[in-house]
């Protein structure tokens, strides 16, 4: 895969191509996905804000065209409902296979995640209802541009698929391979009405101001799916009573099409990311990402281990039944004459049991959940030495200045053609408790 990387200094020069007229004064470098997008901040002569979008390979860009299709897609009854302002593509501009988009930038600030809570009540109100009226966009929106569409049971499916796959690596820790299985296996969990989702919902694809949010970004993931995955990037949050204020909102404005599962699928999406990321990184061949990737998955398989982790299914799994101690035999009295030997008693059992309050034990499974099991063994034997070094969090902010630029049509004008030459376990200490008598 073929990766462009461009400086804030191009950007700037690339959207004067994109936007007709548009004569930069000042430009810096935006946070962004480090791995698919450059972005950076342009100012005009006349002070306006521009916020430019660079894709790094083919994927990158694919999802840019989903985004302006999406975009294109929101009717003006849509664009109406929502209490939050849309991106609009003010010039798009083609090099090579990779099309940069120029955006006029929204009116609000990009916040971190403790200036959300810091926030309090009325924010964490505000995100509950944004994300109730981004599920609330009808499907129509999203099957006339042409993006996936997914049903509940779909869903579930092809998170067991990309079990499998994360299994197969062998580099997963058993522990958590089988706690991820028994919350898909889990049936409960997964009776939802599939929803618009935004799909790549967090901190840093919103902008807001006064405790409102006043724009929502990054619309390249948009699909009809599991509404929970607009949810896991509140796992990141250690305050828990602003995810439950989130929550409580959320549900009050959705009402009966809230499912109470929500937050479990979200646990369970926020932690299942990582398997995602280490499969992604093993096939980018990135031996550094895959090393980060297996160490953040080893320092969950611990956390799990000594808290316990969030609790993923509705039907908890089935305790493990302990081993029998067998009664030591009571020795014979001895006769006056001849003294009889005692029997010695039976050896005290060495079988481990697990600890059910710390660690989530596997089910009662079918035969395909069978076969994810023996992967599972066969994991836990390839991850089962101890890693060098503490698991590193994975935490980027993003900021731009504060606008009031109101957002404008969407609609973009024909790409402007460039020359350039430029082409981006510890295994659970199962609190093993030898059997005694």
């Amino acid at each position: 895969m073929d990766i462009v990387k461009r400086s804030a200094m191009e950007l700037a020069a690339i959207a004067t191509a994109a936007v007709p007229g548009l004569s930069p004064v000042g430009f810096a470098a935006l946070s962004d996905d480090a791995e698919d997008f450059d972005s950076a901040l342009i100012i005009d002569a006349q002070k306006h804000r521009w916020r430019v979008r660079s894709p790094r390979h083919d994927e990158a860009s694919m999802r840019l065209e989903a985004e302006l299709s999406a975009l294109r897609a929101f009717s003006a009854k849509v664009r109406a409902s929502l209490p939050f302002a849309l991106p609009s593509v003010a010039g798009t501009v083609r090099q090579g296979s990779l099309r940069t988009f120029v955006y006029k930038d929204l009116p609000g600030r990009v916040p971190s995640l403790d200036e959300l809570v810091d926030e309090g009540g009325n924010l964490a109100q505000a995100l509950g209802q944004c994300m109730a009226a981004i599920h609330q966009i009808p499907d129509e929106s999203v099957e006339i541009a042409g993006l996936p569409t997914y049903t509940a049971d779909e869903v579930r499916q092809r998170k067991l698929n990309e079990l499998d796959t994360a299994a197969a690596t062998g580099k997963v820790p058993s522990r958590l391979l089988r706690r991820w299985e028994h919350a898909m296996e889990d049936v409960a969990l997964w009776r939802f009405n599939a929803a618009v989702v935004h799909g790549d919902f967090d901190e840093e694809q919103i902008q807001i101001s006064h405790s409102s949010i006043t724009a929502v970004k990054g619309w390249t993931d948009l699909h009809v799916g599991d509404p929970a995955d607009d949810f896991a990037w509140l796992s990141a949050i250690e305050d828990q009573n602003f995810s439950e204020r989130v929550f409580a909102a959320y549900v009050a404005a959705r009402g009966k099409s809230a499912d109470p599962h929500i937050m479990r699928r979200a646990a369970l999406a926020a932690e299942f990311a990582l398997a995602q990321w280490l499969v992604k990184s093993i096939d980018s061949k990135d031996h550094e990402r895959i090393a980060e990737a297996e160490e953040m998955l080893q320092e969950l398989d611990r956390n799990i281990a000594e808290y316990g982790g969030q609790p993923l299914s509705v039907v908890e799994a089935p305790r493990p039944l302990s081993t029998p101690i067998a009664a030591a035999p009571t020795p014979a009295p001895a006769a006056p004459t001849p003294p009889v030997e005692t029997s010695a008693p039976a050896p005290k059992s060495t079988a481990p049991t697990i600890n059910a309050s710390k660690v989530t034990p596997l089910g009662e499974d079918s035969r395909a959940a069978a076969g994810r099991e023996a992967n599972a063994a066969a994991s836990d034997n390839a991850t089962n030495s101890d890693p060098k070094k503490s698991a590193e969090s994975v935490a980027s902010s993003r900021s731009t200045a504060e606008t009031s630029t109101p957002p404008a049509d969407d609609s973009a004008p024909e790409d402007t053609e460039v020359d350039s030459s430029n082409k981006e376990s510890s295994s659970s200490d199962n609190n093993k408790n030898d059997s005694s008598k």
